[in-house]
């Protein structure tokens, strides 16, 4: 069973009250004990924890009763540090180059290690600058017959190649290729809006 000095200490922690009763309260006049530490003037940051102020009891409960954590911010900042996942939007580069793909289809495997490897084979496919490719680059990139280290310009003279090899004025009116160029224009578009290639 504990002691009397351990279960005070315990009410204590639970409390609030850090402090011994050495230092005394910052309250201007007030000669109480400051047992409870409250936010100095610098805050924590960069440049260090920020400093703290001791308070007696009375003190800091008028402290918190007019405190504002976000006094002295605009409100851009208020809104960035309210929000439940600041510092998740950014794209960590790890995950970013070297994440596997959508889930494969296990129905189109005999061997599921195959699946998974053929999972992380596409998400290998990438462009030597290093920007990954999703799957809708890579068929863009496919109807164009054209590798994944192929660049912007390459990507407009290829498409201009197609486009007059299967545009209607060239083949002297003849409709058989029409979706093949329907084709080529949908990737030349999706693959001039990607990312990867901007």
């Amino acid at each position: 069973m504990a002691d009397g000095g351990e279960q005070r200490r315990r009410q204590d922690r639970f409390h609030g009250r850090i402090g011994t009763g050495d230092r005394p309260c910052a309250h201007p006049g007030c000669m109480e004990p400051g047992e409870f530490r409250v936010p100095g003037i610098t805050r924590p940051g960069f440049d260090g924890p920020g400093e703290w102020r001791w308070m007696c009891l009375d003190h800091v409960r008028a402290f918190n009763a007019g405190y504002n954590f976000f006094d002295g911010m605009t409100a851009d900042e208020i809104e960035n540090a309210q929000r439940p996942f600041a510092g998740w939007e950014r794209e960590t580069r790890a995950f970013s180059t070297s994440a596997a793909g959508a889930g494969p289809r296990w129905a189109d495997f005999v061997d599921p290690l195959d699946a998974i490897g053929a999972r992380y084979a596409e998400a290998r496919t990438a462009r030597p600058d290093g920007r990954p490719l999703g799957e809708g680059d890579r068929r863009a990139l496919q109807v164009l017959g054209l590798k994944a280290d192929a660049d912007l310009k390459a990507i407009r003279k290829r498409y201009t190649e197609l486009v007059r090899r299967y545009h209607p004025d060239r083949n002297g009116g003849d409709r058989r290729h029409e979706k093949a160029l329907q084709d080529v224009i949908s990737a030349y578009t999706h693959l001039k809006a990607a990312p990867a290639f901007a």
